[in-house]
């Protein structure tokens, strides 16, 4: 088997060419065949530019870099599995290594691979087996608390694949609902973008275009629901737009719709605003698809899967967050904070968040926590996203929906971000909880800091919704 192994590594050490869309990463794919009770490694290119956003139990493992330096294949006795050791250095300017290890599971016989196969997607129905790739630092007895969070949930989540099965689905159903929220999200922004000259027109003749913003938040809702219930019958919806007052999220699949986060951007023609879906099981999110049509912005992510920014203008997909090596982030001091305002300008809520953003902006020496400085963006879905993709350090918030933030708990999660709750204390907020506190990637004791430094400022105070 190690002959195998070597002979099917040769071209793993070798550069992409500069014209491959994959420059300056290259995505490979590590994926093993069980072939009639033999075992073989077998490697290739990834056949597109955007990777396919497949499962760890039925789809490959894509790596991504700059330039694998070289690889080590250890055999083992017959009692242990074979390992792969991937020498990574970028620039010469430092140097990771990552260990592979197989585990096995019962997999029936595959047909030997033929000349055509090489560069075919895998088969949902098509049982293979898969690399699970760690961190070298990640060994027992390492210290936890320097360590960034995962840059995507762990490949092996055994309580996940048991809600899957609980439910009865598959993770190729994942990524069919996957699929189909991205076109239907596409499809709503054409209609937000058809939009825009409208809501030009009527705000020179009109003295106020909420009708209009009713009559879209109404049409894409509409349109998702018939798309979505066509596809998956079974399976629950929540809308913004058709929510009644005491409805809750069901433990069983949901799909949740903000048909247009953002309605006052998007009636000023402010182009900070998105269609957000979301697929949640036992009421968390398992499926984010947020996407800004005016930017081309398209966020997505699968749970165990990764979270990823497609730019829609030239198809180049990044995965997040977009460093994944996170810079420092010791405290509130060096953050670009995300807030927004909302609607509820009185009273005990509007004088805590009020309190919260004027310290947060005010010098140390006056009691304030002097971060960089702050953003009102007018979308939480949005918030989320930049949280995930790095622009922002943090986003906190009390007041908004489910629907608001659905769709972007999802990506944030898989761009190894962390949720807490907007009010100290709780490091496990509810979806309809109405109180997020975001944070981006980073060495959990960093992020556990800021959380704790902003809940510091709030004191005994809190939010109630």
């Amino acid at each position: 088997m190690l002959s195998v192994i070597r002979s099917r590594i040769v071209d793993f050490c070798t550069p992409l060419p500069r014209q491959s869309p994959f420059t300056p990463r290259q995505c490979l794919t590590l994926r093993h065949r069980a072939t009639r009770g033999d075992s073989a490694w077998s490697l290739h290119e990834a056949s597109r530019a955007q990777p396919p956003i497949h499962s760890p139990i039925d789809s490959p493992l894509y790596i991504t870099s700059t330039l694998f330096h070289s690889v080590k294949v250890h055999h083992c006795n017959s009692r242990q599995q074979p390992k792969l050791i991937i020498s990574n250095t970028h620039k010469a300017k430092f140097s990771t290594v990552v260990e592979g290890e197989l585990n096995p599971i019962n997999t029936a016989p595959i047909p030997s691979r033929t000349s055509n196969d090489s560069m075919e997607s895998t088969s949902p129905t098509r049982q293979m087996q898969y690399v699970d790739v760690m961190n070298s630092s990640d060994h027992e007895g390492s210290d936890n608390s320097s360590k960034t969070t995962p840059a995507t949930t762990p490949s092996t989540t055994p309580d996940f694949f048991l809600a899957l099965a609980k439910h009865g689905l598959k993770v190729a159903d994942l990524n069919a609902a996957h699929d189909l929220m991205v076109t239907i999200a596409k499809d709503a922004g054409t209609i937000m973008l058809s939009a825009e000259h409208e809501f030009l027109v009527a705000a020179a003749t009109k003295n106020n275009t909420s009708d209009l913003v009713t009559q879209y938040d109404s049409q894409i809702e509409a349109m998702v629901e018939e798309g979505l219930r066509a596809a998956f019958p079974s399976f629950g919806f929540l809308g913004e737009e058709t929510y009644k007052h005491g409805t809750l999220l069901a433990d069983s699949p949901t799909f949740i719709c903000d048909p247009i986060d953002g309605t006052l951007n998007f009636s000023k023609s402010f182009p900070n605003c998105a269609v957000s879906l979301a697929l949640t099981l036992d009421k968390k999110p398992v499926i984010g698809v947020v996407y800004n049509p005016f930017r081309g912005d398209l966020y997505t992510a699968i749970k165990n899967q990764g979270a990823f920014l497609t730019k829609t203008a030239t198809g180049a997909t990044y995965k997040l967050p977009l460093q994944p090596v996170p810079a420092p982030m010791p405290s509130l001091r060096s953050c670009l904070v995300a807030i927004e305002y909302g609607n509820q300008r009185k009273g005990p809520n509007w004088a805590l968040r009020s309190d919260v953003h004027k310290k947060l902006l005010t010098d140390k020496e006056e009691g304030g926590a002097f971060c960089k400085s702050v953003r009102s963006n007018g979308s939480a879905a949005l918030d989320f996203c930049y949280v995930a993709q790095g622009i922002l350090d943090c986003y906190w918030e009390g007041g908004v929906w489910v629907w608001d933030v659905a769709g972007g708990w999802a990506i944030l999660e898989e761009a190894g971000g962390i949720v807490a709750s907007a009010n100290p204390g709780d490091w496990d907020p509810t979806l309809e909880g109405r109180l997020y506190f975001a944070v981006r990637h980073a060495k959990r004791d960093e992020q556990k800091a800021v959380v704790e430094e902003l809940w510091d400022i709030m004191g005994n105070r809190k939010f109630v919704y």
